[in-house]
């Protein structure tokens, strides 16, 4: 069915316009709360980035649910993964995110997962999409749900983040620099470091409801790269203000984005002797990475932008590791869904198991050139259906060879090659002239 509410992460939008009105995020509380009851299970967990408007829409999602007859365990500020984490630990019926992740403060939004930690069954989406149009009735009194607070729920992540990390394992003699973005990880993610013995220069860990994402975090990793410099550090670390997404920055300064992460995740399994049947990416992976894993003797497949469909390939192929060059990275094998805290740790623990920088490490995989041109279009028929701009494509991807690859999306074309800025404007000519 079509979504009205709901998009491919949970619903979206600016603070104050619809869906994300207060009124509308009540409404969603009690939608999702009367299909969860039906389900037996009237416990619901909520967590919330750092924006002021999570202070909204936390009080509305907890009005809502509880009229529902759902009861409420508030977690505060809390990353995304964390929340799956303790909705499966707390046996809850479902966990709920407010974050709208690497965008800016003045957008919100509202993310579910299932009491497994992965996201919602379609069928359950559906169920909270059509209640959403009935009119809202609240349960009586003596039915209400409550509400209480979980104050240990960052000591219980840090934890569950050590646990992911080889045992025996210490990061003793390594300086690290982290950037929380200002957002739901500035109390935790320097405490999973240094508990597990690293020097921890924490920046981005000052939040005041307006800063998330400000010119730091995964998004902004200028600001990492100076500190990883300044600070003489072995490697540093930017989470975005979810802390689902991941980007490092090695002793050189130079950023590790991650396609190179990813390539260096599965390098350490190999070498730890585990199998590593294939590799999840997107649309938009590197042309580097789909080779830097053929000669690993390791299969890439692609999937549409987005870690959701990412997930779907893995789980579909019963896969472990996947991701995006923006920093998301699934670990199946340690956690349920993306986890920029314990990417992080699995690449710290390469670091230190081989005695190699991250440099050294990502070393294997060589980036390939990316240009991204944006063509305004005033027609929207199906770009590929056109004969010019199919031939125009043909004519590059033939001169391009296997040394690059020609994306033509509706946001965007995104070629890579050598001399790519000559084959990515003629393309883009012939887009613009025949539909522009």
């Amino acid at each position: 069915m079509a979504r009205k509410y709901f998009g491919t992460d949970g619903m979206r939008g600016h603070v104050g316009t619809e869906p994300m009105t207060a009124v509308t995020v009540m409404k969603l509380g009690w939608a999702a709360g009367k299909v969860l009851a039906d389900q037996g299970n009237k416990d619901v967990i909520i967590g919330k980035d750092t924006r002021v408007s999570g202070y909204l829409f936390e009080s509305a999602l907890e009005a809502g649910l509880s009229s529902a007859g759902i009861n409420v365990r508030l977690l505060g500020p809390m990353p995304t993964p964390a929340v799956a984490y303790l909705t499966r630990t707390f046996r809850a019926a479902a966990g709920i995110v407010i974050s709208a992740s690497h965008n800016p403060y003045y957008d919100n939004g509202v993310k579910f997962f299932s009491a497994e930690g992965t996201k919602l069954p379609d069928a359950t989406e559906e169920a909270i999409e059509t209640m959403m149009d009935q009119e809202m009735e609240t349960v009586d009194s003596a039915e209400l749900g409550r509400a209480t607070r979980i104050d240990d729920a960052p000591g219980r992540y840090i934890e569950f983040c050590k646990s992911t990390f080889p045992s025996g394992l210490r990061l003793d003699n390594m300086k690290v620099v982290v950037d929380s973005a200002n957002g739901a990880a500035y109390h935790i993610a320097k405490g999973v470091f240094e508990e597990l013995g690293a020097e921890v220069v924490s920046i981005g860990a000052d939040p005041d409801g307006l800063n998330i994402n400000r010119d730091c975090g995964a998004t902004s990793p200028d600001l990492l790269r100076a500190h990883v410099l300044m600070e003489r550090a072995d490697v540093g670390v930017a989470l975005d203000g979810d802390a689902d997404r991941l980007i490092m920055v090695d002793h050189r300064g130079e950023i590790v984005d991650g396609d190179e992460l990813l390539y260096v995740l599965v390098k350490s399994r190999i070498d730890a002797g585990e199998d590593v049947p294939g590799v999840a990416g997107t649309l938009m992976s590197n042309l580097g990475l789909e080779h830097g894993l053929r000669e690993l003797g390791v299969e890439f497949v692609r999937a549409k932008v987005g870690d959701r469909y990412v997930l779907e390939e893995l789980r579909k192929r019963d896969w472990c590791l996947g991701g995006e060059s923006s920093g998301h990275i699934i670990c199946l094998d340690r956690t349920t869904t993306g986890d920029g805290l314990v990417a992080a740790l699995q690449v710290l623990a390469y670091v230190q198991q081989s005695g190699e920088s991250l440099s050294a490490l990502r070393a294997g995989m060589t980036r390939y050139p990316q240009v991204l041109v944006n063509v305004p279009l005033s027609r929207r028929e199906a770009l590929n259906d056109n004969a010019e701009v199919a031939d125009a494509i043909a004519e590059a991807e033939r001169e391009l060879g296997d040394s690059g690859r020609v994306l033509l999306r509706p946001s965007g074309t995104e070629p890579v090659a050598n001399d790519v800025e000559k084959i990515c404007n003629r393309v883009a000519e012939t887009v613009g002239r025949v539909l522009g």
